[in-house]
């Protein structure tokens, strides 16, 4: 029997105000936006109905990465230990909540209406990002970010044990030619250079996914299909490690530690709703102890959910956090296994150069 094209229209309306509550940052869009975003509801809706993945429907044909060895490191002797036992795991230590305890998260939405949240609060993130106003980032400028981080002191496969909450800074260099150290990280205290991982004698990393710039950045495709085949092709990728996942992480790197242009940055909100597994958390809390929503994707061989928050009201990024996604000898599923806010972003001329009292961004 045939289904009645009037019940499906009716079940189409019902599912897309369900989905996309009425919220101060969608108040004084013009119409095209608004039939935009309901447009996007209505292709997830029908594509599931065919039994198709939104989220899988453009990586299908990616091509294989490049590998590149090239990444970030800080060069310190006070962390050298640490960064070996780091590479050894393949991960990074886990860390703590703003409470100074473990911390728990909501459950993250799951399955077929998990990911049109995260692709419909995607979509209105990437509106925000397409309205507001950047300035651009000269060559010779630096990007300055301060953030609020939280990391576990325990081994890999070990309880989680809470480190300090506590500031840091770091200016990232905006040159587009080759470098070889290409920032600073201020911690604790001291200083740290940030370098890139070259051969010996090489003249260093030109921008690129492994040394983004502002300049890099607004040189991407702004269609989300384009470019989001663009960073699969240029994200290394380690034998066993889930590709997407590592797209994913890769463009929160871009998200957290950077300033672009706008049409950039709603594409890459955009590309994100595509990848495999991308889901939403209802509740999550930064570093700062802001609560907001979190755009999320789960590691399953990890065992880990990499959460990226958002403002509730101006869907402003706020931070990230790494939370167990399952029991394990580290803690329950819930812990907080590394947290971050950012508290100031800006542009400076100089390396080590605080921003002016209100002027981050």
């Amino acid at each position: 029997m045939n289904a009645d094209p009037a019940g499906s229209e009716q079940e189409e309306r019902a599912e897309l105000a369900r989905l996309v509550p009425a919220g101060p940052v969608e108040r004084g869009l013009p119409p095209e936006l608004h039939s935009h975003h309901k447009d996007v509801l209505m292709q997830l809706i029908d594509r599931e109905r065919h039994g198709a993945d939104p989220a899988t429907t453009e990586t299908a044909t990616l091509p294989a990465r490049t590998r590149r060895p090239a990444r970030p490191v800080l060069l310190a002797a006070s962390v050298a230990v640490a960064v070996a036992a780091t590479l050894t795991v393949g991960l990074v230590t886990g860390q703590r909540g703003p409470d100074g305890g473990h911390g728990t998260t909501a459950t993250a939405g799951t399955g077929a209406h998990g990911g049109r949240r995260a692709v419909v609060t995607l979509d209105r993130i990437a509106a925000v990002a397409l309205r507001t106003d950047v300035e651009p980032v000269r060559d010779g400028q630096f990007v300055y970010v301060r953030t609020r981080v939280a990391e576990n002191e325990a081994d890999w496969e070990q309880p989680v044990r809470p480190g300090s909450l506590h500031d840091r800074e770091a200016w990232f260099s905006q040159e587009q030619g080759p470098l070889v150290e290409y920032g600073l990280i201020r911690e604790n205290g001291d200083d740290f250079p940030i370098r890139i991982l070259v051969p010996e004698g090489s003249d260093g990393e030109t921008a690129g996914i492994d040394r983004p710039t502002y300049a890099w950045l607004a040189s991407l495709p702004t269609d989300p299909a384009a470019l989001l085949k663009r960073i699969y092709a240029e994200t290394p990728v380690e034998d066993g490690e889930d590709q997407d996942q590592a797209v994913f992480d890769r463009i929160g790197e871009l998200v957290r530690e950077q300033v672009m242009p706008s049409a950039t940055a709603a594409a890459i909100y955009r590309a994100t709703a595509r990848i495999p597994g991308v889901t939403e958390v209802d509740d999550a809390v930064d570093a700062a102890g802001r609560h907001g929503i979190a755009i999320a994707r789960e590691d399953t061989r990890m065992g880990l959910r990499t959460e990226w928050i958002f403002d509730p009201d101006t869907l402003a990024y706020l931070g990230e956090r790494t939370v167990l996604s399952r029991d394990s000898a580290m803690g329950s599923a819930g812990t907080v296994f590394d947290t971050r806010a950012v508290l100031e972003r800006a542009v400076v001329d100089r390396k080590g150069q605080r921003p002016r009292s209100g002027s981050g961004r």
